[in-house]
């Protein structure tokens, strides 16, 4: 009488012999490396996309908007903006500076649109007039002087009134003593404009819409 013989157990290593390390705990931390990567990428140039196109923050450098913006404020601007409607009076906008070279090293500066193309500006008794009609300016404290010293370039009195030409802005300071606008260098071309700021991120006891 034959006796079955068992049948080969499963192919593994010899009795006694080390399991061979598994593979899927390496494969795993690689699969994990490469999914940072992929996100941290992602993120990199989807914060270049928004900073690109969308929106920026900037620093506010000197007190030429006070009290709107203090220095050290830092906002939010809407780079999109303009390229959905036009640039409105009494918007805050951030603008390439005018000129080559600039030895503080600020190459963006930021003021109020108070008159937008075709119109005219005639400033008298600390007051802005537009087209012959007094301009409400309700963000500028109470009694501010419309220069102080020497007279700026574009002074646009009413025997020399400014016209701000057309695909341009006149912009100023609400600090209007202590800021250099286009009483200064004239009116901003509109490709100029880099957007509108349009929220305060900093001090946190100052967060809020402009």
């Amino acid at each position: 009488m034959s006796i079955d013989q068992p049948t080969d157990p499963a192919v593994g290593p010899e009795a006694g012999e080390p399991a061979p390390a598994p593979h899927h705990h390496r494969d795993s931390t690689t699969r994990t490396i490469i999914e940072w990567v992929v996100i941290i990428v992602g993120a990199v140039a989807l914060a270049l996309v928004i900073k690109a196109f969308l929106l920026q923050a900037f620093f506010i450098p000197s007190k030429s908007m006070d009290p709107t913006l203090a220095v050290g404020d830092r906002v939010l601007v809407n780079k999109l903006s303009y390229h959905l409607h036009d640039v409105n009076r009494g918007d805050i906008v951030v603008f390439e500076r005018l000129g080559s070279t600039h030895d503080d090293g600020i190459n963006d500066l930021i003021k109020r649109v108070v008159a937008l193309p075709g119109e005219t500006l005639v400033i008298k008794d600390n007051k802005v007039y537009i087209d012959g009609e007094e301009l409400a300016e309700p963000y500028l404290q109470p009694g501010t002087p419309t220069t102080n010293g020497p007279l700026p370039p574009y002074t646009c009195t009413v025997d020399s009134p400014c016209t701000v030409p057309e695909h341009a802005v006149w912009v100023m300071g609400d600090n209007r003593t202590d800021s250099q606008d286009s009483r200064y260098w004239g009116p901003v071309p509109e490709d100029k404009v880099v957007g509108r700021a349009f929220f305060r991120v900093w001090p946190l006891n100052r967060i809020g819409f402009l």
